[in-house]
């Protein structure tokens, strides 16, 4: 139980509609209750009356109470689910912003160790699972124990001895079966939590990975791997419905035979002569309805297993060591940016191979720098440092003359700008989408910014309105870049990195987004990783990178007449 506590806090944000919820659910249940008591009763007490007591017998208001208890029953389990709903969707929102804000400060070093398809599980079933806690365990649990004290209570006007042995069956039921239940569904549940897990993982990795495993063969050997996390999963589920029939079963003998047992007490404490015998029916069915309080208790408390299972993967990753850290005041923040690295090495944990070494350069306001070489030599990795996404191994990485470690964060995210080779589309308007650059930016600024990277087709029919990503318009590859491209236009930074920014682009294109680069303000400092060679003459500086180390820089002119080794290397990309 330990492993709720931190997400059971979150509750008490929205303590008030719970409470609401777990009244609204007490009423429902004691009108149930109430109903099918009277309902007995009445129409016992008029079989008792008969004919002659057409004159003698009350009929109006028993009749009365039964359609009262009818609707309310009926209003307040409609209002009931409405307002648990609700709440329950609340705490999964608040839930899902806490465990994303824990993810946020891990990435990317502290995620490492985990793939997206795990953290994505994590991020969507297991906190999703979490939504057991209010409305199987909690809300029944205290519903099912007001409604024992109400009905003892009750009871105890007609007949105390009666009250107390039904109200003590009852609570004995209550505090056994669930712990019982849990105990058993324990296994079950971190089984049907774990192989839920792998499953999606293996299901994503078989998705991605179809045309290589065909290539080499192995696509059979992975759908049997597939079946085989299929079948256990299979086997976790039937456990879990197999306790869950047993849970049934026995609140159905053991409603049954109170049942019994209240007809049998009944009939030796009512004194049939006093024309008092419809009390009978009104014990044995009030014993009958008071066990639908306890009926979603004993099945819920089993899922525990598998919610508890949930926040201890969760807590996982949450209680995970952050490996990057940021002041909570730093530097001022500078509309002037001036970028210096000093003999800066880096390797990734556990990895022994250096990806960079003894990295120095300078970049000052306003320069365009080009950084060229082959894939995975480093490129990626010396923005990834620039960014703080990574600390140097050794060195040290300044900006405007302060290390990058004494920045705060939303310092430091003001003063550059990142286009990744993956550009990330929301599920959202293109409006949207775009403002996650500049919340504060009109629709005439993205307009411009959209027509400055050539996407104005966009801007057609709907306009800043049209639906992106999925259930919505689909982006090519080049168009993604271009999405990020002027994000990058919108956010305004003294720094600019950019990463493979014309990959995926039509010659035409590219031409117009060089050009772009070149009428950016005089300023703007701008740093892009590239394998295309054109347009670099428009750079200042061209940096050529090679197993981790700078191997030449120069203009590009003069690298071409200096050098011979940078024109075989032009030669070799």
């Amino acid at each position: 139980m330990r492993a709720l506590k931190p997400y059971l806090a979150l509750y008490r944000r929205h303590i008030g509609l719970m409470t609401l919820g777990i009244v609204l659910a007490i009423v429902t249940l004691l009108a149930s209750i109430g109903l099918l008591t009277l309902s007995g009763w009445f129409l016992s007490a008029s079989a008792l009356a008969g004919i002659a007591g057409l004159y003698s017998f009350n009929y109006m208001l028993p009749a009365a109470g039964v359609r009262g208890a009818a609707i309310i029953r009926t209003a307040g389990r409609y209002f009931e689910r409405l307002v648990s709903h609700d709440a329950t969707f609340r705490v999964l929102q608040h839930l899902r912003v806490f465990t994303f804000r824990g993810l946020l400060p891990l990435f990317p070093a502290g995620l490492k160790h985990f793939r997206q398809a795990d953290l994505l599980n994590r991020l969507v079933a297991d906190v999703d699972a979490l939504d057991h806690v209010y409305l199987r365990a909690v809300s029944p649990l205290i519903g099912a124990l007001v409604t024992i004290v109400a009905v003892t209570f009750g009871l105890s006007w007609l007949s105390l001895p009666l009250a107390l042995i039904l109200g003590a069956i009852l609570l004995l039921t209550l505090l056994l079966l669930p712990p019982l239940f849990w105990r058993a569904g324990k296994p079950a549940g971190e089984a049907l939590t774990y192989q839920k897990s792998v499953y999606r993982q293996q299901l994503i990795g078989w998705l991605d990975g179809q045309a290589e495993l065909a290539i080499f063969g192995a696509e059979k050997a992975w759908r049997d791997r597939l079946e085989h996390t299929e079948r256990r999963w299979f086997a976790a589920q039937r456990a879990q419905a197999g306790l869950s029939a047993l849970a049934q079963a026995l609140m159905l003998l053991i409603s049954g035979l109170t049942a019994v047992l209240m007809l049998w007490l009944a009939a030796g404490y009512i004194d049939l002569s006093s024309n008092s015998g419809a009390l009978i029916a009104l014990f044995v069915f009030c014993a009958l309805a008071a066990f639908e309080a306890l009926t979603p208790v004993t099945g819920a408390f089993q899922h525990l297993g598998q919610v508890i299972a949930s926040a201890q993967r969760l807590t996982q990753i949450l209680q995970h060591p952050i490996a990057i850290t940021f002041p909570q005041r730093g530097a001022p923040h500078s509309t002037h940016v001036t970028l210096s690295l000093h003999d800066v090495s880096f390797s990734y944990p556990d990895e022994f191979r250096p990806v960079l070494q003894h990295i120095s350069l300078r970049i000052a306001p306003g320069q365009r720098i080009a950084i060229l070489g082959s894939t995975g030599c480093g490129k990626s990795t010396l923005l990834q440092l620039v960014t703080r996404a990574w600390d140097p191994t050794s060195g040290v990485i300044m900006l405007n003359e302060t290390p990058l470690c004494d920045y705060d964060e939303a310092t430091l995210r003001a003063m550059m700008t990142l286009v990744p080779q993956r550009v990330h589309l929301f599920s959202a308007t293109l409006r949207d989408n775009l403002r996650l650059a500049a919340p504060q930016a009109s629709d005439a600024a993205f307009q411009r910014a959209l027509t400055q990277v050539g996407l104005q087709g966009l801007l057609e029919n709907s306009g800043l309105d049209a639906w992106l990503g999925e259930g919505g318009r689909q982006l090519s590859g080049g168009e993604l870049r271009r999405i990020g491209l002027a994000r990058a236009l919108l956010h305004a930074a003294p720094l600019i990195l950019l990463d493979e920014p014309t990959e995926g682009l039509d010659a035409e294109t590219e031409s117009q987004i060089l050009a772009l680069l070149q009428t950016l303000e005089a300023d703007k400092s701008l740093i892009m990783v590239t394998h295309r060679l054109t347009g670099l003459s428009l750079f200042d500086n061209i940096i050529v990178m090679d197993d981790g180390r700078i191997l030449e820089q120069g203009s590009h002119d003069a690298l071409r007449q200096i050098n011979g080794r940078y024109a075989q290397f032009l030669q070799r990309l």
